[in-house]
């Protein structure tokens, strides 16, 4: 995640830096840093800023789920952990999802993957 999409969430989210800041647990001079990019945005904070967002949107517009939008086969499906906690609008988070038929090994491989998708397409 990038500074700019960083302020462009918070903004989409209508909270200040301040706010932010508590939501994310961290500090104003973390957040201000992250959005001015002296300082790079850890993994944890991009997730929980994802998510937040995907929560606002879905409140506004029911999302449907991912393997019904990939039309997954039965078979895969019942081997994702998407489908098992029922989190098919929050495939991206969920680490070992099989997208593209294979898991990634770090947030960074699986989320440059999640962007490409139709799922993910209007979160940042």
């Amino acid at each position: 995640m990038e500074n700019n999409d960083f302020q462009h969430i918070r903004k989409r989210l209508g909270k200040t830096q301040k706010e932010m800041a508590v939501l994310l647990g961290t500090s104003l001079k973390a957040v201000s840093s992250y959005e001015q990019g002296w300082r790079g945005i850890p993994t944890h904070v991009e997730r929980q800023m994802l998510f937040l967002l995907s929560q606002k949107m879905r409140q506004q517009q029911p999302r449907k789920n991912c393997w019904e939008t990939k039309r997954c086969p039965e078979r895969k499906k019942k081997n994702c952990p998407a489908w098992e906690f029922d989190a098919g609008h929050l495939c991206w988070f969920i680490n070992g999802t099989f997208c593209e038929s294979t898991t990634k090994t770090n947030w960074q491989e699986k989320i440059s993957v999640c962007r490409q998708c139709q799922v993910m397409k209007g979160l940042s």
